[in-house]
């Protein structure tokens, strides 16, 4: 069992996916975790309106990039989040990091047109929020999608042939990510 100052690793992750590409990123983050003994509370944007994020010592928080921005229902998460933390005056100026928490922000995207650019500005629309919280954001994830249902976007856009993506490969990237950051974690605690 993993600990952090003598108690267990608590992570939480909060994700939506249109097409199945950020879920399967998602349960690669869910299967190091749980390798990695960390206990895990796992839901989807539309069941995590009431969870507190302060209970965690890790977040993780998922979207297809759509439009250069996260989904929809990540936004209006992100929204009533921030809105509900701004009442309760957890938002400071300089936004001071809180010891012993921390949050990955990870965003799936297809960039047929400008590649990953169509995604770094989800991702740190995403890192803002959890900084503004005073999380440290240790990692923005951009994991390569193909487009369901369009050959033509998932064969000839900036990135080439992208069909079968996130494949056994990238996931196993973001598993190897996911335990090196609880190992440091972890380590930097002791």
């Amino acid at each position: 069992m993993e600990v952090k100052n003598g108690r267990q690793l608590k992570a939480l992750m909060v994700y939506f996916s249109a097409t199945g590409n950020t879920e399967k990123v998602a349960h690669a983050i869910r299967n190091a975790l749980e390798k990695e003994k960390v206990t895990l509370t796992f839901l989807k944007v539309t069941e995590a309106a009431e969870v507190e994020l302060y209970d965690y010592d890790l977040v993780f928080l998922g979207s297809p990039s759509i439009m250069w921005l996260p989904a929809k229902p990540v936004l209006s998460y992100i929204e009533e989040k921030h809105k509900l933390h701004g009442k309760r005056g957890d938002i400071k100026l300089c936004a001071p990091k809180i010891p012993g928490k921390t949050a990955v922000v990870f965003c799936t995207y297809a960039g047929p047109h400008t590649g990953i650019s169509e995604a770094t500005t989800a991702g740190k629309y995403m890192r803002q929020f959890f900084e503004h919280l005073g999380f440290e954001v240790a990692g923005e994830w951009y994991i390569v999608g193909e487009v369901h249902g369009s050959e033509e976007v998932s064969t000839k856009g900036r990135l080439g042939d992208i069909r079968g993506r996130p494949n056994e490969q990238d996931l196993a990237q973001v598993e190897n990510d996911v335990s090196q950051l609880v190992r440091s974690i972890l380590a930097a605690s002791r």
